[in-house]
């Protein structure tokens, strides 16, 4: 008679898989996710909504999930990537912030690899003087003495971009840097 149960204790039932493909739908109509991110959703919403569940059964819903979402094209690292890499590259990201973030998300390292290849440090880092009006892009008003600067390039540091390139820059005219703004993204 144990035989029975513990085939159950494996497998979940119609009911778990029914709600995995619910919650991954949900889930992936709100929002853009990672494989991981999905499957540690439903394995973390499972525990909490079915009593007595085994970590067996946890996998097999984090596993139906995921085909779920990858026959329903909703699920793909690699898109997921190309996605955010781009945006956070056009919003001043460096790309050792890009790629720290997504493999944080559970991006794969080789995707992660191949989707910064044509990513721009030295565009990024223009829009992020921007942002933060250094350099070029700082107000007439603020004087740029030695203080400033350091100020400056540690902010560039603790955001993924080396010294050179926030010192390039940094000492960077207005107008070309515009123009770089301007150029093709």
């Amino acid at each position: 008679m144990d035989e029975p149960s513990k085939a159950t204790e494996d497998q979940p039932t119609p009911r778990m898989l029914a709600w995995a493909k619910n919650s991954a739908a949900y889930r992936l109509a709100k929002r853009m996710m990672t494989e991981r991110e999905l499957a540690d959703a439903i394995r973390r919403k499972a525990r909490s909504k079915f009593e007595d569940v085994s970590e067996a059964q946890l996998n097999a819903l984090a596993e139906a999930a995921l085909a779920f979402g990858r026959n329903m094209k909703a699920l793909d690292d690699q898109n997921y990537a190309e996605i955010r890499a781009n945006s956070a590259a056009r919003s001043g990201r460096s790309k050792r912030a890009i790629a720290r973030k997504l493999a944080e998300k559970g991006v794969d390292r080789a995707i992660v690899e191949a989707v910064l290849v044509d990513a721009d440090d030295f565009r990024s880092a223009v829009v992020y003087a921007r942002k933060k009006a250094f350099g070029p892009f700082r107000r007439p008003d603020v004087e740029a003495d030695d203080a400033r600067w350091s100020k400056e390039i540690a902010s560039f540091a603790r955001q993924g971009f080396g010294f050179d390139l926030a010192k390039r820059v940094l000492d960077m005219e207005r107008e070309e840097a515009e123009d770089i703004l301007l150029g093709p993204a």
